[in-house]
């Protein structure tokens, strides 16, 4: 039977993982994460990751968070209107809930690795939109990891998690160690040793097509994403064995990353 708790003080201990702590607070103090909306929380339930408490309107108890509820029945529900939620956590909540969750375990390089031939690369996106779409992208097209270097958006950020619909819970993921890959082409190397062919997107005047055969044939492929704006640095372009560019029309120099991610594993990832 599930345990409702009407929330009475909004600055309860018990609560400050919907108020209080910031994101990187969550993930370092606490090792929690935040997962907002019922297919989110449902995919994370599904794939076994652990509840800590749920936090949602008075009007879901009966509605779409009773399916969650009766999921997980030991788990505490903090209720309260829609507008003492929304000052609590300082937004209004997605459709009407949220669940702090446990982080699982991060996996090692080598763990993501195994078995992987197609493989995304980010470096230095901070935008947790990016970081999400992207996730989002590579669970439907069939890209088998996500690494990630220490300066880009952390998968099990808030809204990275909502964005990504929940992928980030599907791709398995890793972030290179900052000490041991302080340098962008030290990562390159490590894919290379691993037997990867690695592709940078990025436009220079020796940029291939997406298209090209060299990359469709590469029995392991690794793509480098570079920041929004900025690109990928120098140095990771130097190192890769390629660099991709997608063919644009009426003086077009660039989209938005997450959607040349998706064009570019579509491509790459057709068999």
């Amino acid at each position: 039977m599930a345990q409702i708790i009407k929330i009475t003080d909004i600055n309860a201990p018990e609560l400050k993982a919907y108020s209080s702590l910031t994101e990187a607070q969550l993930r370092r103090d606490e090792g929690i994460f935040i997962a907002e909306s019922v297919k989110v929380i449902d995919v994370a339930l599904s794939c076994g990751l652990e509840p800590i408490s749920f936090l949602m309107e008075e009007r879901q108890i009966e509605g779409i968070g009773k399916a969650l509820i009766e999921r997980a029945p030991l788990t505490p529900v903090y209720t309260a209107p829609r507008e003492v939620l929304s000052s609590l956590t300082g937004f209004e909540l997605t459709r009407g809930l949220l669940c702090a969750m446990h982080r699982p375990k991060e996996k090692s390089l080598d763990e993501v690795l195994t078995n992987a031939s197609r493989i995304a690369v980010l470096e230095r996106l901070s935008d947790s939109a990016n970081v999400g779409a992207i996730f989002r992208s590579a669970a439907a097209l069939n890209i088998d990891a996500v690494l990630l270097f220490h300066n880009c958006a952390e998968p099990l950020n808030r809204r990275t998690v909502r964005v990504s619909m929940a992928s980030v819970f599907l791709v398995p993921w890793a972030f290179f160690d900052k000490q041991s890959f302080n340098e962008p082409e030290s990562a390159v190397e490590y894919l290379k040793q691993k037997g990867f062919t690695t592709a940078a997107l990025a436009l220079r005047d020796n940029s291939i097509n997406v298209t090209d055969t060299a990359l469709k044939s590469a029995d392991k492929l690794a793509l480098f994403l570079g920041a929004e704006g900025e690109g990928l640095s120098g140095q990771t372009i130097d190192a890769c064995d390629f660099t991709v560019k997608i063919p644009m029309h009426h003086n077009v120099d660039s989209l938005n990353v997450a959607n040349a991610a998706t064009i570019a594993f579509w491509e790459l990832c057709k068999k």
